[in-house]
C-alpha cells in the first residue's frame, strides 16, 4: 500500500503513478497517426536565415538526410521516425539511449499538438513568473516602513532586498539541479508553498534581522520558480509552440501591478503617521510619544500576510485543483520508461486527442532497456544538467563574427540590465517617499504614485508585441528605442523634486522598461541556433541574477555618499545596454530560428 491509499481522491492523484492501460482510448496505430514534422523549413529563397556554426551545419546535413529518408519511406513508418531522431541527434551532438527516447517523446507530444493540459500549465507556470516580481516589488514596498519601525537607516534597510536576492540566487541554482534529482513535480509543488509559508512568517517578525532571514527563505522558494517552471513547461510543449515559453514573461509585470495595488490599499491605512516616523522607533526613545511602534505600523505586516496568502492560494491551485503529471523525461532518466509512456497517454486523454506512443516504438528507435538502459545515477543527472555549460556547448556560440558578437553583446545586456533594473525599481518606493530632496512625502501619496507607475508599465509588453513585427523596426529597433528611453527617463527622474514631475517620469520609465525586458526575453532565444540555445539563454539568465545580486550592495554603499547615486548608476547601466544593442548584428523579425 502507498501513501495515496490513505488520502482523499483529489490528493491521492498527486501521488499516483499512471499506467498506460488507464488510457486505452487514446492509442492509435503509428501508421494512421497525423504527423507534424518539427524539422526546420527553409526560409524564403530556399536558404536558412539565421546564424551558422559547425553544429548548425551538421544539423542541416542531418535534416537533409532525414528528408531523403522520409521521401524514400512512408513518413508514418518507424524508419522515417528513426531518421528524424538521427537528424536531431546529429544536430545536438548526443546519441545515448536516453537522448534518443527523449526525442521520441518530443515527437509524440509534437504530433498531439497544443491542448487543454498545456494551456492550464501555462497559467500555473505563469504563477512562478508572477511570484518572482510579486515578491521583489513587495519587499521594495516595505522598506520605508521597516526603516521607520526598526530604526534602520534608509541605506542599511536595503540589506532586506539583498537578503531576498541571496535567496533568489541560491534558489535558482539549487532547484534547477534538484528538479533533475527529485523530479519536476515535487519541485514545482514545493517552491510556491515554501515562499508562501515564509512570507506569512515574515509578517509576524519582531526584529529586522528576523525579517531579513525570512525574506532570504522566501527568495529560496521563489528563486526556483523560473528554472523549474520553465523547464517543466518546455518539456510538455510541442516544438511548434515553443514561443509560449517567452510569452510566460507577461506574468512578470502583472506581479508588480498586483503587489503595488495591495500595498496602496493596506499600508497607508495602517502605517505610522508622519510625526511618528520622524520621531523614530519607540525602542530608541523609551516609548515616549510620538514614536513609531508595531501597534501603529501594522500595514506592512498585513501586506506581507496578504502576499503570502496569495502565494499559498497559487500553490493550492497547483497542488489541489490540477493533476500535475511528472515529466516523462525525468521518469525516463530514472529508468521508468513504462510510466513515461503512460504520462504522454495521460496528456492525450486530458486533451481529448490521440497518440501513437508505445514502449515498443521507443525500444525500436532507442534500444531495448536490457541492451541500452536509460536510468541515470545522481552524478550522471547532475552532469547532464551542467553539460549545457561545458566548453563543448559554449564554444559554438563563438563561431563566426556575427554569432560571436551577438553572444557577447546579449550577455552584456543581461548583466547590465539585471543590475540597472533593481537599482531603480527595487528602491523606487524610497525615492518617491523622500520626494528626491529629503522631504517626506505622505504615505498615501507614496504608494498611490507607485501604483500608478506600475499600471502605466503594463501596456509596454503589449505595444512591444506589435512593434517587433513592423518592417524597418523589428526586434532590434523596438528594444533599442525602449532601452534608450528607459535610461533617459531614469536620469530625468532626478531633474526635479516635484512629486508630479517624478511620477510622470517614473511612469514613462516603467512603460519603456517593460518594452525593453519583453523584447529581450523574446530576442535572446531567437538569435541562437537550437543546439546551443539552452546554453546561451541559461548563461544570460545567470548573468542577470548576478547583476541583481550586486544591485542592492551598490544601492547601499553608493546611496550613503549620495542618495541619487544609485539612480545615476541605474541610468548609466541601462544606457550602456542601449549602446550594445545598437551593434546587434542580427535581426530576427520574419526569420525562422535554427
Amino acid at each position: 500500500m502507498g501513501v495515496q491509499d490513505f488520502l482523499p481522491h483529489f490528493l491521492a492523484r498527486q501521488f499516483r503513478s499512471l499506467r498506460a492501460d488507464d488510457f486505452p482510448d487514446v492509442l492509435i496505430p503509428f501508421d494512421q497517426a497525423e504527423r507534424r514534422h518539427s524539422l526546420t523549413e527553409p526560409s524564403e529563397g530556399g536558404r536558412k536565415t539565421s546564424t551558422s556554426s559547425p553544429d548548425s551545419e551538421k544539423a542541416e546535413k542531418a535534416e537533409a538526410k532525414a528528408a531523403d529518408a522520409t521521401l524514400a519511406n512512408d513518413s508514418n513508418s518507424i524508419e522515417a521516425l528513426r531518421a528524424e531522431i538521427e537528424a536531431d541527434m546529429a544536430a545536438f551532438g548526443v546519441d545515448s539511449a536516453y537522448d534518443r527516447k527523449s526525442k521520441v517523446i518530443n515527437k509524440a507530444i509534437q504530433d498531439m499538438g497544443m491542448g487543454r493540459y498545456q494551456w492550464e500549465l501555462f497559467v500555473l507556470c505563469g504563477f512562478g513568473w508572477f511570484a518572482d516580481n510579486f515578491w521583489l516589488q513587495g519587499v521594495a514596498l516595505l522598506l520605508t516602513q521597516l526603516s521607520a519601525e526598526f530604526g534602520i537607516s534608509e541605506s542599511n534597510v536595503r540589506f532586506t532586498t539583498f537578503s531576498l536576492f541571496i535567496g533568489l540566487t541560491i534558489g535558482a541554482s539549487f532547484w534547477g539541479i534538484a528538479a533533475d534529482i527529485i523530479g519536476r513535480r515535487l519541485a514545482f509543488n514545493t517552491t510556491l508553498f515554501m515562499a508562501g509559508v515564509f512570507g506569512i512568517s515574515a509578517g509576524g517578525a519582531e526584529s529586522w534581522t528576523t525579517v531579513c532571514a525570512l525574506f532570504a527563505c522566501v527568495g529560496l522558494g521563489v528563486g526556483g520558480n523560473l528554472p523549474v517552471d520553465g523547464a517543466l513547461f518546455l518539456e510538455f510543449l510541442p516544438f511548434a509552440s515553443g514561443n509560449l515559453l517567452t510569452l510566460l514573461s507577461i506574468w512578470w509585470p502583472v506581479g508588480s501591478l498586483i503587489a503595488s495595488m495591495i500595498a496602496w490599499g493596506l499600508i497607508p491605512s495602517y502605517a505610522c503617521s508622519t510625526a511618528q516616523t520622524e520621531a523614530g522607533p519607540c525602542s530608541a526613545n523609551g516609548g515616549a510619544q510620538p514614536c513609531c511602534d508595531k501597534q501603529s505600523n501594522y500595514g506592512w505586516r498585513y501586506f506581507t500576510f496578504t502576499l503570502g496568502a496569495i502565494t499559498i492560494l497559487q500553490w493550492v491551485c497547483r497542488f489541489l485543483l490540477f493533476q500535475m503529471l511528472e515529466s516523462p523525461k525525468f521518469l525516463l532518466s530514472k529508468g521508468r520508461q513504462t510510466e513515461s509512456v503512460a504520462v504522454v497517454r495521460g496528456i492525450a486523454h486530458f486533451n481529448k486527442t490521440k497518440t501513437w506512443l508505445t514502449e515498443e516504438i521507443m525500444n525500436e528507435v532507442g534500444g531495448y532497456p536490457d541492451e541500452a538502459p536509460t536510468n541515470l545515477s545522481v552524478a550522471e543527472i547532475i552532469k547532464h544538467s551542467l553539460s549545457k555549460f561545458s566548453t563543448q556547448r559554449i564554444g559554438p556560440l563563438f563561431q563566426g563574427w556575427k554569432l560571436t558578437l551577438s553572444t557577447v553583446l546579449i550577455w552584456f545586456c543581461w548583466l547590465t540590465i539585471g543590475m540597472g533594473y533593481p537599482l531603480f525599481n527595487a528602491f523606487l518606493p524610497q525615492y518617491l517617499a523622500k520626494n528626491g530632496a529629503g522631504e517626506s512625502q505622505s504615505t498615501y501619496i507614496q504608494y498611490r504614485n507607485y501604483a500608478i507607475t506600475t499600471v502605466c508599465g503594463v501596456p509596454g509588453s503589449a505595444i512591444a508585441a506589435f512593434t517587433v513585427d513592423i518592417k524597418y523596426v523589428g526586434r532590434k529597433g523596438t528594444i533599442a528605442v525602449g532601452t534608450c528611453l528607459t535610461g533617459i527617463f531614469v536620469f530625468l527622474f532626478t531633474a526635479s523634486t516635484n512629486a508630479n514631475f517624478q511620477l510622470a517620469f517614473s511612469s514613462l520609465e516603467g512603460f519603456f522598461q517593460n518594452i525593453m525586458y519583453g523584447v529581450l526575453y523574446a530576442y535572446t532565444p531567437e538569435v541562437f541556433p537550437a543546439p546551443n540555445r539552452g546554453t546561451a539563454t541559461g548563461i544570460a539568465s545567470t548573468l542577470n541574477r548576478i547583476g541583481g545580486f550586486c544591485a542592492p550592495l551598490i544601492g547601499i554603499y553608493a546611496g550613503q555618499a549620495d542618495p541619487k547615486a544609485p539612480i545615476y548608476a541605474s541610468g548609466a547601466l541601462i544606457l550602456a545596454a542601449f549602446v550594445a544593442m545598437i551593434f546587434f548584428p542580427i535581426e530576427t523579425r520574419g526569420r525562422q530560428s535554427l
